[in-house]
C-alpha cells in the first residue's frame, strides 16, 4: 500500500500540501486490483458540523424510537412505533394501520420516492451525503477509527507497518467497538417488530424467537462489513442511485463544484510564480480537497458518479482560502448555469428563486398531493369495516316451501380499542329473513352482534325469500346494513352498508 504523508510546499501562510492520491479516480481504478484503503482526513467547517448534526439526529431517532411508549387500551402493545407482524398491525403513535389499509404504506413509499426526486433535483445527492444509512454509519465508524488509530497520517502509517502487539491491539479494539455498534444496529431494528422491553428481556435470557437472533446476526454482519470495510464501494458499485440521479438533475440543480474558472491554472509555489509574472489561479494544489474526500476522488476533475455531495471538500478548501487570504467558494455548491455564466465573465450568484422551476414544482405537487390525500383519508376514515363473501357453491338452495336461500359470510371489523355492538339487517330485499348459523337457528330481520376491541368477527348468515318478483329474476341487488348500537362517550355511532346480490334459480353464474 502506498504511504501518503504530508509535505510542506512553498505556499503562503504555511499551507500544507497533502500527498493524497484520488484512488477512486477513473484512471486510477482497476476492476482487477485490490481495494486501496481510503483514509479521509478530518474536516472542520459548517458542512462537517451539519453532517455531525444529521448523524446525531438520525441515529438518535433510530435507537430511541422503539422505546417510546404510547398507551393503548385493550391488549394492544403500549409502543408508539411498532410493526406487529403477528397481529398484522402497524402502529405509529395514534395511527393504526390494518392489512387491508396497506395502501397507506404504498402511499408512504410513493412519497419517499418522489421526495428523493425532489431533493435530488434541488440539491443533488444531498440524501447520499447526509442522510443515507451507509453514509451515517460510515461516518460513525470512521470517527471511531480516528479515535483509536489516530489521524489520517497515523492510520496510513499503521496500515503500512508490520504486525506488532501495538498494531494488533489497536485493530482488535477498533473491531470490537465496530462489532458492538453493528450488534446495536441489528438489535434495535428487531425492536420495531415486537414490544421492545419484552423482546430485550427475551434476547438477554435466550428466550427470544430464533428469527430475532437470525435478523440481528444478518444486520450485524452487513453493518460491520459495509461501514467498516466496503464504505465507498457500496456507493460506487452496489447502489443504483448514482446511475439514476442524472435523470433527476438539470442545469439549476445545486451540486458540489470546483470553480475552475477561478482556480486555474493552479500552482503550488505561489510566491515564485508571482515573482516570475506567471498567471495563476486561486488553487494552490494543496490536495486538501482530496485528503478529506471519503469517496477517494478529486473534485477538481469535475462532476463524477462517485461524488456523494457531502461538501467536506468545501470545508477543506475554505480553510485553505482563509489561510492565503482569498475569498471562500473556490469549491462550493453551484449550478451548471451559474458555472457557465461565471466562465463567461458574468458575476452571478445563486438565490432562492432558482429552487422554483417546472421540474421542482411538478415533484412538489405530486409529493404534496399524495401526502394530503393520505392525511384526508386517515382523518376521515371510519372505525368500522364490513365485508361480505357470498357462497359460490351452491349459489342458492330451493327450500321445501319454495323459498330461495342464499348464504353469506359477514365480516365485521371493529377498529376501536373498546368492545362494540352492531345491528346487522338487510335492506332493499322485500320479504327476506335472515338465519344466523350457530345461533340455535335464530331467524329474523336483524341480529345484534358483539365485536371485541380491535378484532374482526365473521358470522355465517342465510338470507331467504319467497317473493315471486325476486325469485323470477336471475339476481337482485340488495344491501347489508351494519349499525353501531349505544356508542360510548361523545363518539358518534357509525353505520356501514355493503352491496350484495341475491341469486335466483335462473342465474347462470
Amino acid at each position: 500500500m502506498m504511504v501518503q504523508l504530508v509535505n510542506t510546499v512553498d505556499t503562503p501562510h504555511e499551507v500544507d500540501r497533502e500527498s493524497a492520491v484520488p484512488v477512486n479516480k477513473a484512471e486510477n481504478r482497476s476492476l482487477y486490483a485490490s481495494r486501496e484503503a481510503i483514509h479521509p482526513k478530518a474536516a472542520h467547517g459548517r458542512f462537517r458540523r451539519f453532517k455531525w448534526a444529521m448523524v446525531v439526529i438520525l441515529l438518535g431517532i433510530y435507537y430511541v424510537a422503539p422505546w417510546l411508549r404510547w398507551t393503548r387500551p385493550g391488549d394492544a402493545p403500549d409502543q408508539a412505533i411498532l410493526i406487529d407482524m403477528a397481529n398484522r398491525r402497524f402502529y405509529f403513535f395514534f395511527i393504526e394501520i390494518w392489512p387491508q389499509e396497506f395502501y397507506y404504506i404504498a402511499g408512504l413509499l410513493i412519497m419517499a420516492g418522489v421526495g428523493l426526486f425532489l431533493v435530488t433535483s434541488l440539491f443533488g445527492r444531498a440524501w447520499c451525503g447526509y442522510a443515507c444509512p451507509q453514509t451515517v454509519w460510515t461516518d460513525l465508524y470512521v470517527w471511531v477509527e480516528s479515535k483509536i488509530e489516530g489521524d489520517r497520517n497515523a492510520r496510513i502509517r499503521l496500515d503500512a507497518a508490520p504486525w506488532s502487539v501495538s498494531k494488533l491491539s489497536r485493530r482488535s479494539f477498533k473491531m470490537l467497538v465496530w462489532l458492538l455498534i453493528a450488534i446495536a444496529t441489528g438489535g434495535f431494528w428487531v425492536f420495531y417488530f415486537a414490544d421492545a422491553p419484552t423482546l430485550f428481556r427475551e434476547l438477554v435470557t435466550g428466550e427470544a424467537p430464533s428469527v430475532a437472533y437470525f435478523t440481528i446476526a444478518i444486520l450485524t454482519a452487513t453493518t460491520f462489513t459495509f461501514a467498516g470495510f466496503m464504505r465507498e464501494q457500496v456507493c460506487t458499485y452496489m447502489c443504483p442511485w448514482p446511475r439514476i440521479q442524472g435523470a433527476m438533475l438539470d442545469e439549476e440543480s445545486l451540486i458540489v463544484t470546483y470553480n475552475a474558472w477561478r482556480g486555474e491554472p493552479r500552482h503550488s509555489g505561489r510566491k515564485k510564480a508571482e515573482a516570475q509574472g506567471l498567471k495563476i489561479g486561486d488553487c494552490v494544489d494543496c490536495n486538501a480537497c482530496v485528503a478529506v474526500c471519503p469517496m477517494g476522488i478529486d473534485i477538481r476533475d469535475g462532476n463524477q458518479l462517485e461524488c456523494i455531495n457531502c461538501a467536506l471538500c468545501i470545508d477543506a478548501c475554505d480553510a485553505v482560502m482563509d489561510k492565503i487570504g482569498k475569498p471562500r467558494g473556490l469549491i462550493n455548491y453551484t449550478t451548471a448555469d451559474l458555472y457557465a455564466a461565471n466562465v463567461a465573465g458574468k458575476n452571478e450568484h445563486w438565490n432562492w428563486r432558482h429552487l422554483i422551476r417546472p421540474r421542482t414544482i411538478i415533484y412538489f405537487t405530486a409529493w404534496a398531493g399524495v401526502g394530503l390525500a393520505m392525511l384526508f383519508s386517515i382523518t376521515h376514515r371510519t372505525q368500522l369495516d364490513v365485508n361480505v363473501v357470498a357462497d359460490r357453491n351452491p349459489l342458492y338452495v330451493t327450500l321445501s316451501d319454495g323459498a330461495i336461500r342464499n348464504g353469506y359470510t359477514i365480516k365485521i371489523l371493529n377498529k376501536r380499542q373498546q368492545p362494540r355492538t352492531f345491528r346487522l339487517s338487510i335492506d332493499k330485499l322485500s320479504g327476506a329473513t335472515m338465519e344466523m348459523v350457530g345461533d340455535s337457528g335464530a331467524k329474523g330481520t336483524s341480529f345484534d352482534i358483539a365485536v371485541e376491541p380491535d378484532k374482526l368477527k365473521a358470522v355465517k348468515i342465510y338470507v331467504s325469500t319467497d317473493e315471486h318478483d325476486i325469485i323470477k329474476h336471475e339476481h337482485t341487488r340488495f344491501e347489508f346494513k351494519v349499525e353501531e348500537l349505544s356508542p360510548k362517550g361523545d363518539v358518534p355511532a357509525e353505520t356501514a352498508t355493503y352491496d350484495a346480490l341475491f341469486h335466483g334459480p335462473d342465474d347462470k353464474e
